[in-house]
């Protein structure tokens, strides 16, 4: 039997609602704590919207064959907004407590202060920051084992990956309980050191950007762009990891394409970077000689690379792409 858990988010906005939606569809109680003094009225404002946005949520997934929509009920039966003078209520006995508040470090120390105060003695701590690191936000409470970065991709009731940050403090106890919570509701957690970007947002700034580049120089129209990642980059990467993916087609040929663009371009940004170097003078280019950046030994490579077909086959099939042979011509 699944133990059902008590979470409560410092926060009622956009992220503290999806966490809420995604946190009671697993089927645990979730507490919205506004984490702003509001008089009677401007707090029954807030609830309702919140509300609203968690239910409007759930309809259109419900409405999108994901689940009965006899079960709204019961699943925003197990969320409450609280005031920000019940916080010691709101905190009482949650295991897990997700900072959602803004990104401004007077928010953050104050949604702390509140945690230090009034949340259980074991209880986690996550902060949900996408800009701030662990190894900073940790000097703000009193409990460091107890904490770490937990990133959610927007929209978070969607989005399945949460990046989990720790810092030097964390305990690995702790780390281990939040991966596992996580997982429960149906999430892919991955773990990264403290870094700035930490793993998703890194690389996708740098795509944004050149794909803006692009059409900064009239390389091609915005629409040509888009069209190009939905329909190239984003169904090969939707079944394939970017490292994965040196791998299958070798590391040779991105360290030679990398090279050819960084001198064609003159722009040292796409020289490949000393990883790929020194895989590429040791021979570790992927499939073709057994190991790259993951090993290879041991595998059915061939079976491997029937199941990622059959996982493009898939994706395809699911975009309306895919196509059945065509007749003979007259």
């Amino acid at each position: 039997m699944v133990s059902r858990e008590i979470v409560t988010c410092i926060g009622a906005g956009r992220m503290g609602r999806g966490i809420a939606q995604s946190v009671a569809y697993g089927g645990h109680e979730v507490r919205l704590l506004d984490a702003r003094p509001r008089d009677g009225d401007a707090f029954d404002g807030l609830a309702g919207e919140a509300g609203a946005e968690i239910r409007q949520g759930l309809v259109a997934l419900a409405d999108l064959g994901v689940f009965d929509r006899e079960a709204i009920p019961a699943i925003l039966g197990r969320v409450s907004v609280w005031p920000l003078d019940r916080a010691a209520e709101a905190l009482a006995g949650a295991a897990i407590v997700f900072e959602c508040v803004p990104e401004v470090r007077e928010a953050k120390a104050a949604a702390f202060a509140l945690f230090d105060a009034h949340a259980a003695p074991d209880a986690i701590l996550a902060s949900t920051t996408s800009t701030m690191l662990s190894t900073d936000l940790a000097q703000l409470t009193r409990r460091p084992r107890f904490f770490l970065n937990a990133h959610w991709l927007n929209p978070a009731f969607l989005m399945p990956l949460v990046e989990l940050s720790p810092c030097a403090e964390t305990d690995a106890a702790v780390l281990g309980r939040l991966r596992a919570f996580l997982e429960r509701l149906g999430k892919v957690p991955v773990v990264c050191k403290a870094s700035p970007g930490y793993i998703v947002p890194r690389i996708q700034a740098l795509a944004m950007n050149e794909a803006a580049r692009l059409v900064e120089e009239g390389v091609a129209s915005a629409e040509d762009v888009d069209k190009a990642v939905a329909y190239g980059f984003g169904l090969r990467f939707a079944v394939l990891g970017l490292l994965e993916f040196i791998d299958w087609g070798g590391g040779d040929i991105l360290y030679r394409a990398s090279n050819y663009l960084a001198h064609a371009l003159d722009d040292e940004r796409f020289a490949p970077p000393d990883i790929v170097r020194a895989n590429m003078e040791a021979g570790r280019i992927g499939l073709k000689s057994g190991t790259g950046f993951f090993d290879y030994a041991g595998v059915d490579v061939e079976a491997y690379r029937r199941r990622r077909m059959a996982a493009f086959v898939d994706a395809l099939r699911a975009n309306g792409l895919l196509r059945p042979p065509a007749g003979e011509i007259p």
